[in-house]
């Protein structure tokens, strides 16, 4: 399955209230929106008819998450759907989910795209190969170490993979208050040293089997509160180990 039809479904079974998108581009995965929109770019050339209401920023995402309320586009409305794809470097992703993390809902889902290289060539941070996903996959190990409290799924949409972040929490300022530290670690020179699970892709869902589990129906439904995040990862993972198989249950890759 190719990742737009994925977020397609994302968007009509999730029904977020707001959605936020970093990395437009042509505009191809804000399509798939149809709610209150917040999308940034600082170089979006979009081809694609978009059906939403979308506040488009030409601006990085640090200078947008720098201004007085970023959520005064949405009205205050938290995001429940974010979609993570601008530039392919750790440094860059890392710092987009921190902030999206910061402004999101406590049921709200974080996606990061092109998460699973296929060859070590193609998560190189200086481009050589067409098909490219830079060193993005790090944050796989990032969120295993630091943040264990959060669900972390790895799914198979073409071409190179997409991981979905709930169970948020707002308030946790753990990745923030180690950012050096973990920078320093994981912005590694080239060539990556890209787990040889992840590139087996044993433990990533299939997209199709994931549509057709109750998890999306288990987060639409989820509560938005403080004390969400603990019992919403619990849910998550009831609802995985029970119609796709323990091996699948929310986890993240380690070296």
């Amino acid at each position: 399955m190719y990742y737009y039809a994925f977020l397609a479904e994302l968007h009509r079974r999730l029904a977020p209230r707001a959605y936020l998108e970093i990395g437009i581009r042509d505009g191809g995965s804000l399509a798939q929106a149809h709610c209150r929109s917040v999308a940034i770019d600082p170089a979006y050339v979009i081809t694609a008819e978009l059906d939403a209401d979308v506040a488009l920023f030409r601006t990085t995402s640090d200078e947008y998450f720098s201004r007085p309320d970023p959520l005064a586009p949405t009205g205050g409305t938290p995001f429940d759907l974010t979609f993570i794809d601008g530039l392919h470097l750790f440094e860059f992703a890392f710092r987009d989910f921190i902030y999206a993390e910061r402004y999101s809902s406590t049921r709200g889902v974080i996606v990061f795209d092109d998460v699973l290289p296929r060859s070590v060539d193609e998560a190189a941070r200086q481009r050589h190969t067409d098909a490219w996903t830079g060193d993005v996959y790090g944050m796989l190990e990032v969120l295993a170490r630091y943040r264990p409290d959060l669900a972390v799924l790895q799914v198979g949409t073409r071409p190179t993979g997409l991981l979905l972040v709930t169970a948020l929490d707002p308030a946790n300022t753990t990745l923030s208050d180690h950012f050096d530290e973990i920078l320093a670690e994981f912005r590694r020179p080239d060539p990556q040293p890209v787990p040889p699970l992840l590139l087996d892709r044993l433990t990533v869902l299939p997209p199709h089997r994931l549509l057709e589990s109750d998890l999306l129906e288990v987060l639409a439904r989820a509560a938005d509160s403080p004390d969400a995040g603990v019992d919403l990862r619990g849910l998550i993972t009831e609802s995985v180990t029970r119609t796709l198989g323990a091996d699948f249950a929310p986890a993240t890759v380690s070296g």
